[in-house]
């Protein structure tokens, strides 16, 4: 159940995300889910999206430095404690989130969180075994 994800390394100026996302639009990628982190000098776009292959060549051929990792979506119903009780289970089963960003799909019954740990099988199995609903990268993107 693992989600593939890719990353891009860009310099912290303006225009740079609205470079990226025109040229996903222009090659036909949706976006799913996305997180932006950024120092004084350089962010990192962490992006899900429907094409992970054609995205990951159309961003390396217009210049950019694109990685790929895989990521945990863990879907919980969208109310109060949704997201305590996953973090209460990851910290039971002694997990380390590297990083971790949400989304709620169309029908705002269910949240999605993706995260990233240093142990991904454990992780699997951990979130499994707590009862948790593992979503693939098809099924993020049909939400």
């Amino acid at each position: 159940m693992r989600v593939e994800q890719i990353a891009v390394f860009l310099e912290n100026k303006s225009g740079r995300l609205a470079e990226i996302t025109a040229i996903l639009a222009d090659n036909g990628i949706n976006i799913r889910a996305l997180s932006v982190a950024d120092t004084a000098d350089f962010g990192i776009l962490r992006l899900i999206v429907d094409k992970v292959e054609l995205a990951k060549t159309v961003l390396k051929e217009n210049g950019f430095t694109v990685g790929k990792t895989n990521v945990l979506a863990v879907e919980v119903p969208d109310r109060t404690g949704g997201l305590a009780t996953v973090l209460k289970s990851i910290e039971e089963a002694g997990l380390n989130v590297e990083y971790m960003y949400a989304f709620v799909n169309k029908t705002g019954e269910n949240a999605v969180l993706i995260f990233r740990f240093e142990e991904m099988d454990k992780a699997i199995a951990s979130l499994q075994q707590g009862g948790f609903t593992l979503l693939s990268g098809e099924q993020i993107c049909a939400l």
